[in-house]
């Protein structure tokens, strides 16, 4: 499956953006489609993915309450809504694929960056 993420830019903390990512290439049926974010100097961290079957979500702890993650089956996207932004929000964001059988995410797609000045 081929990832392409939009959305990205800069934002004042406090501020709303939203993320997409398309896919194509195959049926994402019984995939799952994960953000991830790496700021500069850190290690690229989990933020949330989103089961294509159900649309189960699920977050890291560092953005429930804040961001929503969703689904148009239709259009093969999945979004990203992130709220009430902060600083550390700041870093380049990444869309991924899976199968649900995989432990690990084989498909990326290029990286967005978002900047949230203070």
């Amino acid at each position: 499956v081929q990832l392409q993420a939009f959305g990205g830019g800069f934002v004042q903390a406090g501020d709303s953006l939203r993320l997409s990512c398309t896919a194509s290439g195959r049926t994402l049926y019984n995939w799952i489609i994960g953000w991830f974010r790496q700021a500069p100097g850190k290690e690229r961290e989990f933020v949330a993915h989103i089961t294509w079957n159900l649309g189960t979500p699920r977050y890291a702890d560092s953005v429930k309450g804040r961001f929503t993650i969703s689904r148009d089956s239709a259009a093969n996207t999945v979004y990203l809504q992130m709220n009430n932004m902060k600083s550390e929000d700041t870093a380049i964001y990444y869309c991924a694929a899976r199968s649900s059988a995989a432990s690990s995410y084989k498909s990326w797609g290029q990286g967005t960056q978002v900047t949230v000045s203070s």
